[in-house]
């Protein structure tokens, strides 16, 4: 019974960590990253400064934390794409899985593209642009001439904009994440062929 109790109050600091994290990207995103005090939080949370201490002791712990929670599915997605061989198929998978992972972690993707120049000054967002250096490794071929490269570059930033840029077009959010997602397969799929075509006829 003991080992049930343990687990209560485990799931409880777990429950009381994820909101605290929820809480605080509300606010960065409604009035900004550096706008944003620790009290603000413990206040809409209806907790004592000490509380939210108990859990992170600075707004950039809070925020290093989404990054890792939130990301983590790209770190994964990155190990798993080094260890595939570079097919056309390996890449298209690739594509469609970042897609769900940016979906999955929107909130956040729209707070770093609001909060760029904050994020420069923070450790964090090093962090996220040494993941997008990791996706641009796994899906650009070494030897792709520089328009397929650009191409498999500009297929990132397209999801990335998907998320941001498409608020005003007509659609459902998961039809548009299935367009730009078809969008972003294509320059794929064109960059991959053009460096095959390439290399079998000897250029």
């Amino acid at each position: 019974m003991g080992g049930t109790m343990d687990d209560t109050k485990r799931q409880q600091r777990g429950n009381t960590r994820q909101r605290i994290q929820d809480v605080a990207l509300e606010l960065f995103a409604e009035q900004g990253y550096e706008k944003t005090s620790l009290r603000e939080i413990a206040e809409r949370l209806e907790v004592t400064k000490a509380a939210l201490y108990y859990h992170f002791k600075t707004k950039e712990e809070i925020l290093v934390s989404l990054f890792e929670d939130l990301t983590q599915p790209i770190e994964e997605l990155i190990e798993w794409g080094k260890s595939q061989p570079r097919t056309l198929d390996t890449k298209q998978e690739i594509v469609r899985r970042y897609s769900e992972a940016l979906a999955e972690a929107l909130p956040l993707f729209r707070f770093v593209q609001e909060n760029q120049a904050t994020l420069k000054e923070l450790r964090t967002g090093e962090r996220f642009r040494e993941r997008l250096l990791g996706l641009r490794e796994i899906l650009v071929d070494p030897h792709a001439a520089l328009v397929d490269q650009v191409r498999c570059v500009s297929a990132v930033f397209t999801m990335h904009a998907g998320m941001i840029a498409l608020n005003d077009l007509p659609g459902t959010d998961e039809e548009k994440r299935e367009a730009v997602l078809e969008v972003a397969t294509t320059l794929i799929t064109e960059a991959h062929q053009a460096t095959h075509t390439a290399a079998t006829q000897g250029r």
